[in-house]
């Protein structure tokens, strides 16, 4: 748990660095948690009860539509924040899916304890709210790169992002993430290769 304990100190120190009885009250929430592959964390319409640590492992955000589509929207690996943060924060029901793809290992801190400390410590709550902010640029520059690019350039742009990615997660999940067809995706991959 020390050596995840550290990985936690880096990513919040990278976001807000914490006094040292902050970073105390808020090192002691967590615990570790493990999952195995196919896993489902959080399950549409199910509360999110805590935010996630990812200290191993590689999970997925992922939805489905009313004509049973499935989207992937979001892929989490160390050493990042996952779960479903919008369910999280708003304590309502989660629209999404949380799922392990690969063996996982976490921190996890439940939002009880969370919410507390976010209400007393005014830095814990900064730090969270700085946090929320990079992950929605995040997400705005994806959905820029959704509307804009071709598939070759969202291809592309995930390679020079996370090219660990590719030997990590079913390429079937990658073309969904991209919005493309495997075959298409595929295409790409060969292209890449020669």
């Amino acid at each position: 748990m020390t050596d995840a304990l550290t990985q936690l100190k880096q990513l919040v120190d990278a976001v807000h660095p914490l006094s040292g009885e902050d970073w105390d009250a808020l090192s002691g929430i967590w615990t570790s948690f493990s999952a195995g592959r196919k896993e489902i964390l959080t399950a549409e319409g199910a509360a999110e009860r805590y935010l996630y640590l990812v200290i191993e492992g590689v999970q997925r955000v992922y939805y489905f539509d009313d004509q049973d589509r499935e989207a992937t929207l979001i892929f989490t690996y160390a050493p990042s924040f996952g779960g479903v943060l919008d369910a999280l924060l708003l304590q309502q029901p989660s629209r999404y899916f949380y799922e392990t793809l690969t063996p996982s290992m976490f921190l996890r801190a439940p939002w009880v304890e969370l919410d507390r400390l976010m209400r007393e410590r005014p830095d814990v709550e900064r730090m969270v709210r700085k946090g929320i902010t990079h992950a929605l640029a995040g997400l705005l520059e994806r959905l820029a790169e959704l509307q804009c690019y071709t598939a070759e350039e969202k291809f592309n742009k995930v390679r020079q992002r996370s090219p660990h990615i590719f030997q990590l997660v079913p390429h079937k999940y990658i073309a969904n993430y991209l919005g493309m067809d495997a075959t298409n995706f595929s295409k790409l991959i060969n292209k890449q290769k020669s």
